[in-house]
Parts: C-alpha cells; sequence; structure tokens
C-alpha cells in the first residue's frame, strides 16, 4: 500500500502555525513511508475563498520549503462527485431525503431545549415515503446514522476513542440547493484521492465520528486518522489573536528563517529522542504518527530565538546579504556598501537572533553618515571620550597601509595604556559610538577594517565635529 497524506486548509488568507505543524507533519510522514502527500483547497466557502487567500498558502508553504505531489485539488470543482455520491447512498436505503421546511426544524430545536436535551433533528423522515413529500419542497438528503451501540475510532495519536451511537444525529450530506456539506465533501475526495492516512487537528475529532459512518456506508475503507493536539500560548490557554503572532507570515515578518519555523514547528508536540535541531528532511527519516504527542503543546519564544540563532550561523552570506537589503529598502546601497555587508555578514550573523535585529544592526555598514543613539550619544558627551578620539584619529591616519583589525587593536590599546591606565574600553566605546553609532557591536576592529581606513577616519572626524557642536570644545 502506497501511503498518501494530505493537508486540507480552509483558505482565510493566510497559514496559521497550527495548519503548518500539521502540513508538516503530513509532509514528513509520507516522505517517511516513500508515499505521496497531496494538497486540497477546500474552497466551497467562496466568500473567503479569494485567489489571493489562496495564494497566500502557496506562498506560505513553499517558503516553509513544503512541496506536494501532483496537481492541488479544488473543492468547489468537485460538487457533481459529491452530489452523486450523496444520491448513491439514498439509492442503497443508507441515506434519505428529508423535506423539513426551516420552520419544522426550529419547533423541533424548541422542543429538544424545552425537554433539557441536544437540539437535533428528529429523523421524522427517515423511514417516511417519499410519495407524501409535500409539494415544491426541494429535500436535503441525511445520512441514516447509526441508533444503537457505539462508535470506535482507532485514532493513532489518542488511542481508541469512542462515542455511542445516540450522540451522532442524520447529518445533511446534501443541502437542498445540491452543494455538498463540509462533512461528506472531505470523505468523497479522501477517498477518491486515495488517502490513507488522516492527520489533522484534534478539533476534528467529532467530525470522524460523522464521516466513518459515511465511509462504512458506502463500504469503503476507513482510513488511519490522528488527531494532533493544538497549539497553545505561553500561557497554556489556546492560541488566539490576543497571543499575537500566529501566522507563518507574522513568524516571517519577524525574522525567522523558514528552516528554523520548520524545526521549531515539529518539534512542537513530536520527538526524538533529546534531538532539539534539526531540518524536516532528518525530521522525515524518523517520523512517526504514533510519536506525536496526545498532550497540547505551547509556543515558546525563547526557544524559537534559540533554534533560529542557529540557523542564522549556518545561513549563507550572501542569502543574508539579500535579507538585509530587502529590509532596509530607505537606503540607497552602492557596490562598496554591498562589499562591506558581505564581508560583515560572518561577525554579525554569528550575534543576531532574527533577521530584524540582523537588518538593523547591519545598517552601520550601508549608511555614509551614522546617527548616533541615546546610548552613543552618552558616551561621546563624555570628557575623556573627546581627547581619546582626537588620539585615535592621529594612530589611524599613522597606520597606512597596514590597515588590519590586528594593527587598529594594538593602536587602540597603545592609547589605553599610556593615557587610561589600560582601561581599553575608554578607547574602543568611543570609537563604538563614532563607527557604528551604538553601544553595542560585532567585534569592532573587524568592523573597522571592513570599512577601510577612509571611511573609518571620515566617522571618527565626523564624531569630533559632533562632539565639538555639542560642548565639547576645550579652551
Amino acid at each position: 500500500m502506497t501511503v498518501i497524506t494530505r493537508f486540507a486548509p480552509s483558505p482565510t488568507g493566510y497559514l496559521h502555525i497550527g495548519g503548518a505543524r500539521t502540513a508538516l507533519f503530513n509532509w514528513c510522514y509520507s516522505k517517511h513511508m516513500g508515499g505521496k502527500f497531496v494538497l486540497r483547497i477546500e474552497d466551497t466557502d467562496k466568500e473567503r475563498s479569494t485567489v489571493g487567500a489562496i495564494d497566500a498558502i502557496f506562498r506560505d508553504l513553499k517558503w516553509l520549503g513544503i512541496d506536494w505531489d501532483g496537481e492541488v485539488v479544488y473543492q468547489s470543482t468537485r460538487a457533481a462527485r459529491h452530489a452523486e455520491v450523496a444520491h448513491e447512498l439514498v439509492k442503497m436505503g443508507r441515506a434519505y431525503f428529508c423535506y423539513c421546511s426551516a420552520e419544522e426544524l426550529d419547533a423541533m430545536r424548541e422542543e429538544a431545549k424545552a425537554r433539557g436535551e441536544q437540539p437535533r433533528y428528529n429523523r421524522m423522515w427517515r423511514d417516511r415515503d417519499p410519495a407524501e413529500a409535500p409539494a415544491g419542497v426541494k429535500p436535503v438528503i441525511r445520512i441514516k446514522a447509526p441508533i444503537e451501540g457505539e462508535t470506535l475510532v482507532e485514532d493513532a495519536v489518542q488511542g481508541n476513542v469512542t462515542v455511542a451511537n445516540s450522540q451522532l444525529d442524520d447529518f445533511i450530506l446534501l443541502r437542498s440547493d445540491g452543494n455538498p456539506t463540509y462533512m461528506h465533501a472531505v470523505v468523497v475526495d479522501d477517498h477518491d484521492m486515495g488517502i490513507t492516512h488522516v492527520v489533522r487537528g484534534d478539533d476534528h475529532l467529532n467530525n470522524t465520528f460523522r464521516q466513518k459512518v459515511i465511509y462504512e456506508a458506502m463500504g469503503w475503507a476507513v482510513p488511519t486518522f490522528g488527531h494532533v493536539p493544538l497549539i497553545h500560548g505561553e500561557d497554556g490557554a489556546k492560541l488566539s489573536k490576543r497571543h499575537g503572532a500566529q501566522s507563518v507570515g507574522d513568524f516571517k515578518d519577524m525574522g525567522y528563517l523558514p528552516e528554523a519555523v520548520a524545526n521549531y514547528l515539529l518539534r512542537l508536540g513530536w520527538s526524538h529522542g533529546d534531538d532539539e535541531l534539526f531540518t524536516k528532511e532528518q525530521a522525515a527519516q524518523w517520523f512517526d504518527i504514533k510519536d506525536i504527542n496526545a498532550g497540547p503543546s505551547r509556543l515558546d519564544a525563547k526557544k524559537l530565538e534559540h533554534v533560529n540563532s542557529h540557523y542564522m550561523k549556518l545561513a549563507d552570506d550572501e542569502r543574508l546579504v539579500a535579507e538585509v537589503l530587502a529590509r532596509n529598502s530607505d537606503l540607497k546601497v552602492d557596490a562598496t556598501h554591498m562589499q562591506r555587508l558581505l564581508a560583515g555578514m560572518h561577525d554579525l550573523k554569528s550575534r543576531a537572533v532574527t533577521l530584524v535585529q540582523l537588518a538593523s544592526e547591519a545598517r552601520f555598514y550601508m549608511v555614509d553618515d551614522v546617527a548616533y543613539d541615546e546610548k552613543a550619544a552618552a558616551t561621546l558627551h563624555d570628557h575623556d571620550a573627546h581627547h581619546a578620539m582626537h588620539d585615535i584619529y592621529d594612530a589611524l591616519a599613522r597606520l597606512g597601509a597596514d590597515f588590519t583589525d590586528t594593527a587598529i587593536e594594538a593602536a587602540c590599546r597603545k592609547i589605553a595604556d599610556e593615557k587610561y591606565a589600560g582601561k581599553l574600553g575608554k578607547v574602543m566605546m568611543p570609537l563604538r559610538a563614532a563607527l557604528v553609532g551604538a553601544n553595542t557591536s560585532p567585534p569592532l576592529f573587524k568592523a573597522a577594517e571592513i570599512l577601510g581606513q577612509a571611511e573609518t577616519m571620515n566617522r571618527v572626524k565626523a564624531a569630533l565635529h559632533w562632539m565639538h557642536d555639542h560642548g565639547h570644545h576645550h579652551h
């Protein structure tokens, strides 16, 4: 048997991280089993299923590196097939036409409520002769759900789950306008697409008991189900708007790399020994549905940052340069800036946790005039800093062709030893403020070497002018 898994999102305009994780689980399992992973768009809600919303799902899946086999299936194109199966069930005596009006159904609901029961359809047309059908009423088609006994779902994640059949209703397969219900369409599509394993969120577990009724009525093989617990926020509550980021696009915007998000999501509710850092290809080698945790997992921002910084260090410098440029589109970047950025990337990426941080910390390589943040300005306001900067300027001028990080460091140490009792910070702090505009930076002497002698001296000179204008000249 070829294993075929699927991901079947409703196009809401973005990919929820819960959906992304489900897609990853299905992708990994199909790869693990040498099977297929297919994509179906449940686009029956015409209002929400815009081309833009569908494209957003493709974009987010592709960003995560999730590819699928064969053509995408659109549920909306299959309505005729869904109707055909519903009518077949009627012919087999496993489903029936129901001619109740909306008013009759409302009255049933009220009666049930009055008796303190679940409001549901009372099956009045289940065994009635269709010859009694009122004229001019378009019927719905309802399934004949089992009334006695119980239905068992052998869930690969949750274990055996049973429901008393008295809890199941004769739900609608086909509406009076001939359109299928979601419940019915999913079963027909999963069967026709040969889906062997349905791995999805445990918010669908209740649907599974109903869907199993359709499989059994048609005499179709029931796929293996695995219901994955939903992701919770850091506070342990179900993920919602107030938790902030919850779509793949949010994580992208916050500067996380796709391979980090994939690794992090896979590790959320599934594990392989003590492995924390792995690619989705590695996960696929190990993946089994029964290893998915049956309890919910919590988002953990710190852990995601840890995973992301790992992948930042591994990422290709050219790729990160492109990301930095995209996130600093306000700057005019020329060949010199590009050269600096590429040369500085190794040190930049080894300290940045996100692309947002990287893009901000890389700006000093791409600007012609450094702006000083509050802390840098305070550093430059220091009385000693003014003297140190004059000494640095002279020392840098003397370096000539040997403008390397070691030579720059030696020059700075000499000033510190001669004037500041060996306190290197007295020299480095103002130099850093002048070159970077901040009090933290990648390794400073290396950054100065990358900027080059002319640019470094220009920045020191600009800082001296700034200090002069801000009242630090000595009479």
